[in-house]
């Protein structure tokens, strides 16, 4: 490196002064930096194939990521279509049973109302034959009261 500064010197200087000295000295100074360019050249080259390679693994990792990243998200979820469904379904059944249930409540409160109607039918018949009961037995107590002063009558005749 320090022997192609010194020719740039030379190079330099030759440019500057007015009379080249010596043929051979030109000859070396071109040369010099030619050689000083061909290395610059090579040097740019190798620094553009590195950034290329650098870039050909940044375009790798990033596809890399991009995968890692939908296995991720699908490791989140993955039965996620399955699960919004369920929700859908549950969502539409909830709907359902609303109305049915309100005429499950209407329908109980209905059972107990006729219930109870039926409930005080019985208990009102229960009476009712109790009370025909009683006078069934009043009637033939009286009848065969009646049977009997008959019977006392027909015999005081005799």
């Amino acid at each position: 490196m320090e022997q192609q500064n010194s020719q740039m010197v030379r190079l330099i200087s030759y440019n500057s002064s007015p009379m080249a000295e010596d043929k051979e000295e030109d000859i070396s100074a071109l040369s010099a930096f030619r050689t000083m360019e061909e290395e610059i050249k090579k040097k740019k080259m190798e620094v553009s194939m590195k950034v290329q390679a650098q870039l050909g693994r940044v375009e790798e990792e990033t596809k890399r990521l991009a995968e890692i990243r939908e296995e991720l998200e699908g490791l989140a979820d993955p039965m996620r279509k399955e699960v919004a469904f369920v929700r859908k379904r549950i969502d539409l059944v909830n709907r359902e049973l609303r109305p049915l249930g309100q005429s499950c409540l209407k329908k109980e409160k209905e059972y107990k109302e006729a219930l109870e109607a039926f409930t005080e039918k019985n208990k009102e018949k229960a009476q009712l034959v109790t009370k025909l009961m009683e006078m069934v037995s009043e009637s033939e107590r009286v009848r065969m009261k009646k049977l009997e002063e008959l019977s006392k009558n027909i015999d005081s005749l005799h």
